[in-house]
Parts: C-alpha cells; structure tokens; sequence
C-alpha cells in the first residue's frame, strides 16, 4: 500500500513543500503518489492506506478545488488516516504557524466536514519576479502592511524545511481508523 499525496498550488511552492514531504516519507520507507488535486476528480481510495492534503492561500483563500474535493470525497478522507497541510506567508511569522493560530487553517477546518488526524501549516515562499504584475503589487502591498518583503526583485523562501521533515515523522505514525 501507499500514501497518497494531493496537493493544490498557486506559484509552486506547496508542490515543492509536497515533493520534499514525499521525499522524507521515502526515506521512512514509506511509497508515495503525488497528485495535482487541481487536475483530479476521481481517487481509487482502495489503492492507498494514507492520504495527505497540502493547499495554498492566495488572498485569503484557498484555491476552490480543494472545498469540491474534500465535501465530494469527505466519506473516504475520514475512513482513513489523513493529513492536512496548509501553505501560506502569514506563517512566515513562527507565532502563525500553527492550525491554531493559523486564521485560515483554523476557518478550513473549523467549516471542512473531513478532520484530518494530524495538521500542520508551513510558511510559503515570495516570489516577486515570477508574479504578474497585479499579483506583484497586491502581494507588496500586503507584505508593506504586514512588515514583510518589498523590494520586488527578491524571492525568499520562508519554509521551515526541519518544521516538513517533522511532520513527515508524524505523518508515519497515523494509524488505521
């Protein structure tokens, strides 16, 4: 059996954060499928005997594919053990990276009708040369709010790669329901 490894992603960095979760899972001698949640519709849960969930938060929100897959596939996500991560900048401050006191995590789970077993939130990362002009002035707009970023020829990388590696560990130890 494996687990399998969906992943929602606005500008690639939950993909990344997915790929190097899959990555510290194998090393745990534990086999992975990752898929786009974006790009699938139908799961053979019977394939699989763990499924983790990573989504990103553009402008408050995750992307809509992740509230249709999880209120179409709610039954199978709660049947067996599952993991949640969500991606975002707010986590780029340590006090914001938890499901806790993650606001957008906290709001998902709290309307979500899967509950995953174990939760964790990552901090993304900023890319400002690869955004679209718009995206590039609403998100420096942001960070000059927020105190974070501005120069607008960066990229940073806010990922806690050692906060992944941990809740690969964790992830490893969900059991059957």
């Amino acid at each position: 059996m494996k687990t399998l490894m969906l992943f929602s992603t606005r500008d690639g960095q939950t993909r990344e954060i997915a790929a190097y979760l899959c990555s510290q899972l194998s090393e745990l001698d534990v086999e992975t499928a990752m898929v786009d949640l974006n790009r699938t519709d139908n799961v053979d849960w019977t394939q699989y005997d763990r499924v983790i969930i990573g989504a990103s938060i553009r402008y408050g929100h995750f992307h809509p594919a992740l509230d249709r897959f999880v209120k179409k596939h709610a039954a199978a996500l709660q049947a067996i053990p599952s993991a949640f991560f969500a991606v975002n900048l707010v986590a780029r401050k340590p006090e914001k990276r938890s499901p806790q006191t993650n606001s957008y995590t906290r709001k998902f789970l709290l309307r979500s009708p899967w509950q995953p077993d174990a939760c964790a939130v990552f901090a993304g990362a900023l890319r400002y040369p690869r955004y679209g002009w718009f995206d590039r002035f609403m998100i420096r707009l942001i960070m000059k709010m927020t105190g974070g970023e501005t120069d607008t020829s960066k990229e940073v990388v806010y990922t806690d790669w050692g906060q992944v590696a941990d809740f690969a560990k964790e992830i490893v130890q969900l059991s059957h329901k």
